[in-house]
This record gives structure tokens, C-alpha cells and sequence, in this order.
């Protein structure tokens, strides 16, 4: 059992995504079951269409963003919540001028991440 601050949890950027950064608010090593991540998106800034091997829990915690899952594209913004299956592909866009933040658990198993080429993506 802990208890962190947010402000003393490093930010790392996520190379795959263009302006997208990741905090591991509580990671695989510190609990059994799942993990816990925030994503932060700046205005402008994307994560490519791309697999999971697990499944995604969310919580939108600010701004707005399209979000393809599937071949279905959504906008969502805070306080909604998300549920992406294992594999299959989904994307993110910010929307609008603020960053889109959200929470990401993930069961602590193995995840085998591919992006898919940018041309498969549909374009909302």
C-alpha cells in the first residue's frame, strides 16, 4: 500500500505519439493486477492507429479528442469513460485548444504494441 503525489511522478514522452507524453502512476513492479497510467496530449498532437495485446480501461480527465476504435471514430472529452478491447486498433486526436489528459489501466500482462501504417487509419 501507497500513497504518491501526482507532481513527483516523472513524465516521459511517448515516442510513437507526436506531442503526447506518459506518466506510470502505479506500474506492474508496485501492484498484482493492473497498472495505471496518465496519457497527456497537447492541442495538436496524436497517437497513431495502433494494437494492444490487453485491454483499456479510461477515464477522460480534460479536454477533447477523436478517438478511433475499430473502424468506428467517437469524440470524447471529460469525464467520459472508454473500454478498447485487446487488439483492436485505435487512435487519439486532440481536439480544440486544451490538452487531452486521461487515465489508462491495463492488466500486467504482456503487451505487444504494433502501429499500423497511417494509410489503414480512417480518417474522420
Amino acid at each position: 500500500m501507497f500513497i504518491k503525489s501526482l507532481n513527483s511522478i516523472p513524465i516521459e514522452k511517448v515516442n510513437a505519439g507526436k506531442d503526447t507524453f506518459r506518466q506510470i502512476l502505479i506500474g506492474s513492479d508496485e501492484a498484482p493486477n493492473f497498472a495505471m497510467r496518465r496519457f497527456i496530449i497537447e492541442p495538436g498532437g496524436e497517437i497513431p492507429n495502433h494494437t494492444n495485446t490487453v485491454e483499456h480501461e479510461q477515464l477522460v480527465l480534460n479536454g477533447r479528442a477523436k478517438v478511433g476504435i475499430g473502424d468506428e471514430t467517437f469524440e470524447v472529452r471529460k469525464n467520459d469513460v472508454v473500454f478498447i478491447p485487446a487488439n483492436v486498433p485505435h487512435w487519439y486526436k486532440t481536439e480544440g485548444d486544451d490538452a487531452f489528459e486521461f487515465l489508462c489501466m491495463v492488466p500486467n500482462q504482456e503487451d505487444i504494441i504494433e502501429i499500423l501504417e497511417y494509410k489503414k487509419r480512417k480518417r474522420p
